[in-house]
């Protein structure tokens, strides 16, 4: 497995490799101990699987009472994954950081706990599986808006596909967190 330097600390880029033969691929998306090596040492509780269409853009989601930590692998296609570190005491409070994750890079990202986190899909049929360390709370969901002006985040695209609910996200500047 090799492993990318990444701007903000905590967040791990990855890549595993792939067996390809007569019948298919191959690879290995989860290892406990590799994890557990790079000092990632949370427990996955909920699995989830999101199937996108092109310019689709999801995010920019964080809890405040019940963060998750999640790890991100595209199955099938092309993202242009997306993380805002929001914790109060880091260095980087308030960057972003962006990855291009596909199914031919087969490049995996680690997202601790207290990150938002987005992605806009780059191909058609994208699907993607994360696993996440906390279960998933209805009444602790909250959007920071993708085109939020202080944070600036380069998505490269002026127009994406994004539902009602991430169209109502708040600003960076207004986050009580």
């Amino acid at each position: 497995m090799k492993i990318y330097k990444t701007i903000i600390k905590g967040l791990v880029l990855l890549k595993s490799k792939k067996y390809h033969d007569s019948r298919g691929v191959f690879f290995e998306s989860y290892n406990k101990k590799i994890l557990f090596d790079l000092g990632i040492k949370d427990n996955f509780v909920q699995d989830n699987l999101s199937f996108s269409k092109k310019n689709v853009l999801r995010g920019m989601h964080f809890q405040k009472n019940n963060s998750q930590g999640k790890f991100i692998t595209v199955i099938s296609g092309s993202i242009l994954d997306v993380v805002v570190d929001l914790r109060k005491k880091s260095k980087t409070f308030g960057k972003y950081e962006s990855f291009i994750l596909n199914e031919k890079n087969n490049k995996q990202l680690w997202i601790p706990k207290n990150f938002a986190h987005g992605f806009l899909a780059l191909s058609n049929n994208v699907i993607i599986n994360y696993k996440c360390t906390n279960f998933y709370d209805l009444n602790d969901q909250n959007t920071i808006i993708w085109n939020d002006k202080l944070l600036n985040i380069n998505w490269q695209i002026k127009y994406p596909i994004i539902s009602k609910k991430d169209k109502m996200g708040v600003c960076f500047k207004d986050l009580i967190l």
